[in-house]
């Protein structure tokens, strides 16, 4: 019997160290080229190299980054699989959709916290206004420079677009694309009016001159657009911000997590990664699982009111 239990013992540590050596896959649920792909990329490449594995981007765009987060939640916890997700995904889609096909908490693992980001509110070229109060008087005169975009429906920028309106006294009609490069085509095209994204997302095409950032989300300025004006400078009393994560499918062993999450971590605060992230507009935090899992808990129960109060639902 004691040889059948160590038989067993070292069975079972092989299947283990076989599947930690196997290609891991990071999902990203939003198209390849925006602020995200792009980080989890470097994250990648690091990890192929501290790890000694392959390690592989795969883009499930697509629903708001749930089709990803279905994917992660149907996939053996092994540690072969994961995704970096915005907040969307965990925290305002849970309370936006009724049918969500996962639990934000029951059937993920928080693996690694990576970066914060702040958003921007930004005016195409065809929108006649050059800044927030310009904006504001131009919808109270035409509603339909009032139609404004995010990366995807249920995001936090598409609820903090909202706030904004409420505490303007205007009426903003949301359109949710299926990731930022669609939406600031269709913004640089004149076919929307407005849109709000992250820093790293707009600050390239605001400095080059193609687009306008009249406001941007933090309790302070962004380092990287010190002159564009908070909401809060403007008199509008809203902050808000983002975040990106990496999780695991529940189930998955703590070793392997905690594995994978020193080495995330260790990406994140390499010091190039650290320079590009924050060159992107990114805060690297570089935050193990029981701090992610805090935040996560947190920023759930924080905008839950702010969702519901908006009256915002699927379709509307």
């Amino acid at each position: 019997m004691k040889k059948l239990i160590c038989a067993l013992a070292a069975a079972l540590a092989s299947g283990s160290a076989v599947a930690q050596q196997g290609t891991i896959k990071f999902l990203v649920g939003f198209p390849a080229g925006a602020g995200l792909d792009t980080m989890t990329r470097m994250i990648a490449e690091k990890m192929r190299d501290s790890l000694g594995q392959p390690v592989i981007v795969e883009n499930r765009a697509g629903a708001g980054g749930q089709i990803a987060m279905n994917a992660l939640k149907n996939s053996p916890p092994d540690g072969t699989t994961l995704v970096m997700t915005p907040l969307v995904t965990v925290v305002t889609a849970p309370h936006v959709f009724p049918n969500l096909q996962y639990d934000a908490f029951k059937d993920f693992t928080p693996v690694a916290h990576t970066a914060n980001f702040l958003f921007a509110f930004v005016l195409g070229p065809a929108t006649p206004a050059k800044d927030l109060k310009g904006y504001v008087d131009l919808v109270k005169r035409d509603a339909k420079y009032g139609n404004y975009a995010s990366a995807a429906t249920g995001s936090l920028p598409h609820f903090f677009s909202l706030l904004f309106a409420q505490k303007a006294g205007i009426s903003m009609n949301h359109i949710g694309y299926k990731g930022t490069a669609a939406a600031l085509t269709d913004l640089l095209g004149g076919q929307i009016a407005s849109f709000m994204g992250t820093v790293s997302d707009v600050s390239a095409q605001h400095k080059a001159g193609k687009v306008i950032a009249v406001a941007t989300s933090g309790a302070t300025r962004s380092k990287h657009l010190p002159e564009v004006p908070t909401f809060r400078e403007l008199g509008y009393d809203i902050e808000g911000a983002g975040w990106y994560a990496a999780y695991a499918p529940a189930g998955t062993p703590p070793a392997v997590v905690d594995r994978l999450s020193k080495a995330i971590i260790a990406a994140v605060n390499a010091p190039d990664v650290r320079a590009k992230l924050d060159n992107f507009g990114m805060e690297p935090t570089g935050l193990p699982p029981a701090e992610l899992a805090r935040i996560h808990r947190r920023d759930y129960e924080q905008w839950g009111p702010v969702i519901k109060a908006s009256g915002f639902k699927p379709g509307s």
